[in-house]
């Protein structure tokens, strides 16, 4: 099948508030070796997708200036040293930008196959929250089974993602969320106990509920809540932060804590990781992750989804903080 020579895609001609996206034309992007070329059907919209539309999340400079970071669709044509997919699969993959657009390329490394049954919005929920969750929550704060973990943001892609995978590996799970309605879907997604952050102080409930604290934490809010995370954690218990949505600086913290109860504090962000680490974050996925999918045990949740053309409405849903789980957009 001919591939036009031009694609629609979201510019962003300048950075600030949603109405600065336009739908604008560009040449097809251009396969490098190792790479696929995706005919985009469906794409994620995501937290660092709206910073670096803000102007304060800028793409590393080998990366894709065009938002967007996941995305579903089939393949139309591979590059040279590809044998694991080929033209006409159906993949979803983490891309290094670019995913706003008709079609994306994605290095081959960080593409998956759907799980059984998925169509290509549920597909497109997928990588983005998986990749970071499992790298964050899993390989570097090493939850396993038997263990407890505190999830903030319980209600966002991320925190339905890690409240799933965690209730899955066998972690007794708890979450904030900032609402009743949230904190509910958070308890029928695996957690034990959803704590609303604006009517309950977290750190209390966690020791009224564990006595001793919980081994792992997922934070996304920074500083805000750094001396309430030490204080939830047990002895030898690890805090991994993954956004700064509550500041990046945290002045006159008590960083007792962290050596009384040997602590670990780390953290880290998806797009600067090298294609090899993305690699073996995808292969875990695949081996672990991907049949939960296949029987339905973990799924996306995703509140809503929208047409391609009406991502300025998508990202102002995604600011108001208002869904619970996923937003996406539909190109196909």
């Amino acid at each position: 099948m001919a591939l036009p020579s031009e694609m629609r895609f979201v510019d962003l001609p300048s950075f600030g508030a949603p109405e600065v996206m336009t739908i604008a034309r560009k040449p097809l992007p251009v396969l490098k070796d190792g790479e696929i070329l995706v005919r985009v059907e469906a794409a994620g919209v995501n937290r660092p997708d709206v910073a670096q539309r803000q102007g304060i999340y800028p793409p590393p400079k080998d990366a894709n200036p065009v938002l967007g970071l996941e995305i579903a669709g089939e393949i139309v044509d591979v590059g040279r040293g590809v044998t694991e997919f080929a033209i006409g699969n159906k993949v979803c993959g983490l891309a290094n930008g670019g995913a706003y657009a008709e079609y994306c390329v994605l290095p081959a490394g960080q593409a998956l196959r759907f799980p059984n049954g998925y169509d290509a919005v549920r597909a497109a929920a997928l990588p983005e929250t998986f990749f970071t969750v499992w790298a964050n929550l899993f390989q570097m704060a090493g939850l396993t089974e038997g263990e407890s973990v505190l999830i903030h943001g319980g209600s966002s892609g991320i925190g339905t993602t890690a409240i799933q995978l965690a209730k899955a590996f066998g972690a007794t799970v708890y979450a904030t969320a900032g609402s009743r309605d949230k904190c509910d879907a958070c308890e029928k997604l695996g957690a034990k106990r959803a704590i609303n952050y604006k009517e309950e102080d977290f750190a209390d409930v966690i020791r009224a509920e564990t006595g001793q604290g919980v081994d792992a934490v997922l934070d996304m809010i920074g500083a805000a809540y750094f001396e309430k995370n030490l204080a939830s954690l047990a002895k030898d218990g690890c805090l991994s932060i993954i956004a700064f949505l509550g500041g990046a600086v945290a002045e006159k913290a008590n960083l007792q804590p962290i050596m009384v109860k040997r602590l670990t504090v780390t953290g880290s962000t998806m797009r600067p990781r090298t294609a090899e680490e993305k690699r073996a974050i995808r292969d875990d996925l695949l081996s672990q992750v991907w049949p939960l999918l296949d029987e339905g045990t973990v799924a996306p949740v995703i509140f809503r989804t929208f047409a391609f053309e009406d991502v300025i409405e998508a990202h102002k849903l995604m600011e108001t903080s208002n869904h619970i789980g996923k937003i996406m957009l539909k190109l196909a």
